[in-house]
């Protein structure tokens, strides 16, 4: 059996906590140059790539600039640095809830995306924190959506990475969410959600289908005042949005997002006013590496639940 290629360390240190850009050149491909398929794949614009290659900002696995007219090798890696997209600056901190040697925990605000992905690259938890601690090796095992607040568990060394992420994928990690949502005093709690959701790609938001169900959220009300209520959310599989899903198909979707049961749109850069009140309040696992229990709570608190006059104006 053929052994697969291990992927070589990138030549390339981090830019402001930002990791370069790796590509494979694959197999079975007809190009004649490095250049030619880096035009066809990246469509970076009308010259950008020429120009990176001018200035030799594209490099190989030892680091070397690759020349215009480097000939096409299959299975040969490349590194660059991307061009940081302008980004507005999330006005929140980040919290670190606990750091050892192995794991960092963060309690991260709303509108911070954890990883860099599309727009959001410098202004993610990632980024953020690999700066704030100076720790450039430091890698999210799972990861939470951009307007949801809460903790966020990340790994130090990359050999243990692995093992951490196996928790989530294997759901042996307790995690707890608050949600506040309009009151329904005809709404019987607690009790388990189950659907099938799917999320197609180019589409926002995620949807309710006939079928087995793979999403299961056991949902219950810890307090209520007026029209309001607060939640507690145990997802017990993890589809996209699923607790914003399952909520919404109670007749109760979450304070605060676009998306459920109307999309109403992405949230403007920089227009931080009424934060999604979805927050992921606690994890709780064995740590897989030192064998230690482990139980880390948020301290935010919701402010929809804290002052709705606050967060509706």
């Amino acid at each position: 059996m053929r052994r697969k290629r291990r992927i070589p360390p990138s030549p390339l240190p981090q830019r402001d906590g930002v990791d370069a850009v790796r590509v494979r050149l694959p197999a079975g491909e007809g190009w004649a140059t490095v250049r030619e398929h880096l035009v066809a794949r990246l469509a970076a614009g009308d010259g950008v790539i020429d120009r990176m290659l001018g200035d030799g900002l594209i490099v190989d696995e030892a680091g070397r600039p690759v020349a215009a007219d480097a000939a096409y090798v299959p299975g040969m890696f490349v590194w660059f640095h991307r061009e940081l997209p302008a980004e507005e600056r999330v006005p929140f901190e980040l919290e670190v809830v606990h750091r050892d040697e192995h794991i960092v925990v963060v309690d991260k605000p709303h509108f911070l995306a954890t990883t860099p992905r599309g727009s959001h690259v410098a202004e993610t938890v990632l980024a953020r924190l690999r700066r704030q601690l100076a720790e450039p090796r430091i890698a999210a095992a799972h990861r939470l959506d951009r307007l949801t607040a809460g903790l966020v568990l990340f790994t130090v060394r990359p050999e243990e990475r692995g093992a951490y992420q196996t928790l989530f994928r294997d759901r042996r990690v307790r995690k707890e969410y608050e949600a506040v949502a309009p009151y329904d005093p005809r709404l019987s709690l607690p009790r388990t959600v189950r659907s099938r959701i799917v999320k197609e790609r180019g589409t926002m938001a995620a949807r309710e289908v006939a079928g087995e169900p793979n999403a299961v959220s056991e949902v219950a009300l810890v307090d209520h005042r007026g029209r309001l209520g607060r939640y507690r959310l145990l997802p017990r599989t993890g589809q996209t949005h699923q607790l914003r899903v399952h909520m919404t198909a109670l007749g109760v979707p979450i304070l605060g997002d676009p998306l459920y049961p109307e999309v109403t749109g992405p949230v403007p850069p920089g227009d931080f006013r009424r934060p999604l009140q979805l927050l992921a309040r606690s994890l709780e696992f064995t740590d897989p590496v030192t064998g230690r229990e482990h139980r880390f709570v948020s301290t935010r608190e919701l402010q929809a639940w804290a002052s709705y006059e606050t967060w509706a104006a």
